[in-house]
């Protein structure tokens, strides 16, 4: 039932045109106090009642006043705190663990992590470069201790799989569009492999390299997602 038939049947099925801003008021009221409804569902009610009086009445009707106001729905807070994050983060596996670790720990978002290469870790200093960052700048951020270990085994898992992949004729991957014009020898090196590549090659319509993509975001927002619901 929409707002004007509620409207109407709330005072008793009397044509709205032989009423006013009383029972306007009243109904409005009525919505807070005896249903309890959002903030949001009052003023919508008002709207659709001022609605019916100006355009389809052709009525003068001042907006709604002196009238109890809906209060305003409850959020729930969308921040969590250092000991649910360790708790999320300790939930996760593999790639996704380290890809969730440098957004809390290195301050990256979410396509700078997927989009570092090889060559963009130094884990003896414990810095890492990222590249056309926000306002398309270069960067260099710390990499939290705690992650050399797991850093150190996802540069060999990579490392095997390039040598796999080379094996078959693969290797290559995305250059950054200047100097794959100017070089495109480097796209089948070690050095600018995805730290973190996608499981599955495809053939690059172009050049008909077998190349292979970096992890797609959906993997870490679903992995993330289902983390969460554990945790929360």
């Amino acid at each position: 039932m929409g707002v004007p038939a509620r409207f109407i049947h709330f005072h008793g099925v009397r044509h709205p045109d032989l009423m006013g801003a009383p029972e306007v008021n009243a109904f409005l009221t009525h919505l807070a106090v005896g249903e309890g409804v959002a903030a949001s569902t009052q003023n919508q009610a008002a709207s659709a009642l001022l609605f019916l009086y100006r355009n389809v009445l052709e009525r003068d009707m001042e907006a709604p006043r002196d009238i109890i106001g809906a209060r305003p729905g409850k959020r729930v807070p969308t921040v969590l705190g250092r000991e649910d994050v360790h708790r999320l983060l300790g939930t996760l596996e593999g790639p996704s663990y380290l890809v969730a670790s440098l957004l809390y720990g290195s301050g990256l978002r979410l396509m700078e992590a997927l989009t570092l290469r090889v060559k963009d870790l130094d884990l003896a200093l414990l810095e890492l470069r990222v590249r056309r960052g926000k306002g398309g700048q270069d960067r260099i951020t710390m990499i939290p201790g705690s992650l050399r270990g797991g850093l150190e085994r996802q540069l060999k898992r990579v490392c095997r799989l390039h040598q796999r992949d080379r094996q078959r004729g693969a290797g290559w991957v995305e250059l950054p569009a200047a100097l794959a014009r100017k070089s495109p020898a480097p796209a089948r090196e070690l050095a600018w492999q995805w730290l973190f590549p996608a499981t599955r090659l495809y053939r690059h319509e172009g050049t008909g390299q077998l190349r292979r993509h970096h992890l797609h975001e959906t993997v870490i927002q679903r992995a993330v997602k289902v983390a969460v619901r554990e945790v929360v």
